[in-house]
């Protein structure tokens, strides 16, 4: 009797314990009424999201709201915190500010070394460093335009792929339209958005990429 006590005690505390990190956000899925969040109707998928918000509105933010990309490169040099305020936006608290840039600069490196593929372009006296993938990480552009929310989608796993599914848009429809083997030495025009993650560096997710005439 005292083994199947020890039994139904363990069997009991480990249902609890599942019970609630099913309530854990970003975690597991959140359930209403015994049913799944995943399976309820209008849920926000983010392939879906981003192919319908691309370029009817990710792209016109970028474009409508960038910054020179030295304005926004000095007042982070001057004063970080301030600068974030005033140019950058926070996906959630503690979370990096993101910037929305544009500039035009003459290429000075090519490197298909390196997976994010990152094109060096100086823009006056900012360097500036394009990644053109095959890799494109990270989640500045949905960062950085302010209207995309965690909020908004079922959990953290959703809301993650938005970031990848934006990420995928950079190389079809921004990137694949270059020809880099022949970029270096030219003047390039760009739009996009960086994440502040490391001081004095900034590197671009470009929503829009061309060879100046």
């Amino acid at each position: 009797m005292m083994v199947f006590a020890r039994r139904a005690a363990a069997l009991l505390l480990a249902a609890t314990l599942i019970a609630a990190c099913s309530k854990v956000p970003g975690v597991y899925v959140y359930e209403k009424n015994g049913q799944a969040a995943a399976a309820e109707p209008g849920a926000t998928d983010p392939k879906t999201y981003v192919a319908d918000n691309w370029s009817t509105k990710i792209v016109p933010t970028v474009h409508a709201k960038a910054v020179e990309v030295t304005t926004v490169a000095a007042a982070i040099a001057k004063d970080p915190a301030a600068a974030g305020k005033q140019y950058g936006h926070q996906a959630g608290t503690g979370s990096p500010y993101a910037y929305m840039v544009k500039g035009t600069g003459t290429v000075t490196d090519v490197d298909t070394s390196v997976p994010t593929g990152p094109v060096t372009v100086q823009v006056g006296r900012t360097k500036v460093t394009i990644a053109t993938g095959p890799v494109i990480a990270g989640t500045a552009i949905r960062d950085a335009v302010g209207f995309i929310s965690f909020g908004d989608f079922t959990n953290q796993i959703d809301y993650a792929d938005v970031a990848n599914q934006i990420n995928a848009k950079v190389k079809t429809e921004v990137i694949a339209k270059i020809d880099l083997k022949s970029l270096k030495g030219k003047k390039v025009d760009f739009y996009g958005a960086f994440s502040a993650l490391a001081p004095g560096s900034v590197f671009v997710v470009p929503t829009e990429l061309t060879v100046a005439p």
